[in-house]
C-alpha cells in the first residue's frame, strides 16, 4: 500500500516523513504541481507520496492547475489510496469556520477543465454515483473525530465551482436552496481522475468562511488564509491518524473500477494511446 496525500490551500509541506526524497515524474499531461515528496511515515513503514495541489508557492489556479498530471504521477508512483484536503466555504449556519467536513457527494459547476484521461483514442464510461470512496471516507471521519481538535461533520455535498472568483450572492443563495453544504474549487476533476486511475480517494475539507450568503459576510482572501492556517493542524492530525488506521490489506471497488467500462474495442485503440495510458489501462488491454 502506498498512500498519496494531496495538500490543499494552506498545506504546502509534507507530513513528518523519514528517508524523504523528491521525485520528478514525467507525464503525458506535463509537469505535476511540484515534485513528489516520497518518504516513510513514522513507525508504520508506510510509503507516503505528498503533492501540494497548488504548488509550493500556490502558483496554480483552481482552473488551470495540472490535475491530470498530478493524479497520473501518483498512479505512476504506485499510489493506491489518496487522502486529499480542501479549503471550503460553508453553506450552513451550523458549519462555522474551522469545522472539518468529510463530504460524500459532489455537484460539479465547473466549465473549463479536462475531466478525464480518456478523451482521445479510448472511451470509458464509469459509474460515479459515489464520488468519494465510502470506506476511505469513514476511516478519515473516524480519524478526525479521534485525533483532531475540531468539530467534525460526516457527509455532505461539496459544490465545486470554477473560480478563481468567489461566488456571487445569487449563486451562494442558490447553492443553499439546493441543500448543499460546502463550496470549493478543487475536488473536480481530481475525484473523477482518481476513480479513473482506480485509486481509493476521499477528502477532508476545512471550512474557512461562510461564503457570501450570510448577512454581513464577505469572503476575503485574508479571512480564507487565516482560517486555512488554523485548519492546517487539525487536517494534518486527521491525515496522520487516518494513515495509521487504514488496514494494510484494504481493497475496495475503487481498485477495479475500470473493469467493464472501456467502450472502445481493444483493436481500435491506437498503440500510442495504449502506451501513454499504460499505467491506467495496461491491465485491461493487450
Amino acid at each position: 500500500m502506498t498512500i498519496g496525500f494531496i495538500g490543499g490551500s494552506g498545506i504546502y509541506e509534507a507530513l513528518p516523513l523519514q528517508e524523504t526524497r523528491e521525485i520528478d515524474v514525467e507525464t503525458p499531461y506535463g509537469d505535476p504541481s511540484a515534485p513528489a515528496v516520497v518518504g516513510e511515515f513514522g513507525d508504520t513503514g508506510r510509503e507516503i507520496v505528498f503533492l501540494p495541489r497548488h504548488g509550493p508557492d500556490h502558483q496554480h489556479s483552481p482552473t488551470t492547475l495540472p490535475y491530470r498530471a498530478n493524479v497520473y504521477a501518483l498512479k505512476k508512483l504506485g499510489v493506491t489510496h489518496v487522502i486529499a484536503s480542501n479549503a471550503v466555504g460553508s453553506l450552513r449556519e451550523d458549519l462555522p469556520p474551522q469545522t472539518l467536513v468529510i463530504p460524500d457527494q459532489i455537484y460539479d459547476r465547473t466549465k473549463h477543465r479536462d475531466l478525464t484521461f480518456f478523451d482521445e483514442g479510448v472511451v470509458v464510461h464509469q459509474p460515479f454515483a459515489e464520488p468519494y470512496c465510502p470506506e476511505l471516507a469513514d476511516v478519515i471521519a473516524d480519524a478526525a473525530e479521534d485525533a483532531a481538535d475540531a468539530d467534525v461533520v460526516r457527509g455532505g455535498t461539496y459544490v465545486c465551482i470554477e473560480g478563481p472568483q468567489y461566488s456571487t450572492r445569487a449563486e451562494s443563495e442558490f447553492y443553499r436552496q439546493q441543500g448543499w453544504d460546502v463550496v470549493g474549487m478543487t475536488t473536480i476533476p481530481e475525484a473523477k481522475l482518481a476513480r479513473e486511475a482506480e485509486m481509493s480517494y476521499a477528502t477532508v475539507t476545512g471550512v474557512t468562511d461562510y461564503d457570501v450568503w450570510k448577512e454581513e459576510s464577505e469572503v476575503t482572501l485574508e479571512e480564507v488564509l487565516e482560517n486555512a492556517a488554523e485548519n492546517e493542524t487539525a487536517i494534518k492530525e486527521t491525515v496522520e491518524a487516518a494513515i495509521r488506521a487504514l488496514p494494510e490489506d484494504h481493497e475496495c471497488d475503487c481498485h477495479s473500477s475500470l473493469e467493464g467500462t472501456i467502450n472502445t474495442p481493444d483493436d481500435a485503440i491506437p498503440e500510442e494511446t495504449k502506451a501513454e495510458l499504460d499505467p491506467l489501462i495496461g491491465e485491461y488491454v493487450e
